[in-house]
């Protein structure tokens, strides 16, 4: 799936990944390959991504908006 981790002020990674971490509003919460779509509420704490070389990303959020759809995440964060 495509990645897109956005701030107003740069793009924090844009890459292929087979699993994204977040922390959500009432827990983390993980998005996979093929994802059913959804827009959710992230909170403050580390968005962890794995791309498709099996690497790690963590990246400190204080709050945003996640969207899932069509094997796309879109993650806008504080």
């Amino acid at each position: 799936m495509v990645v897109d981790v956005i701030t107003p002020d740069k793009t924090l990674f844009s890459g292929n990944a087979g699993l994204v971490r977040i922390p959500g509003i009432d827990g983390s919460f993980e998005v996979l390959d093929h994802h059913a779509p959804l827009v959710s509420i992230i909170v403050k704490g580390t968005v962890t991504i794995i791309d498709d070389k099996k690497q790690n990303h963590d990246i400190e959020v204080n709050g945003g908006v996640i969207e899932v759809n069509n094997n796309t995440v879109k993650i806008l964060a504080e």
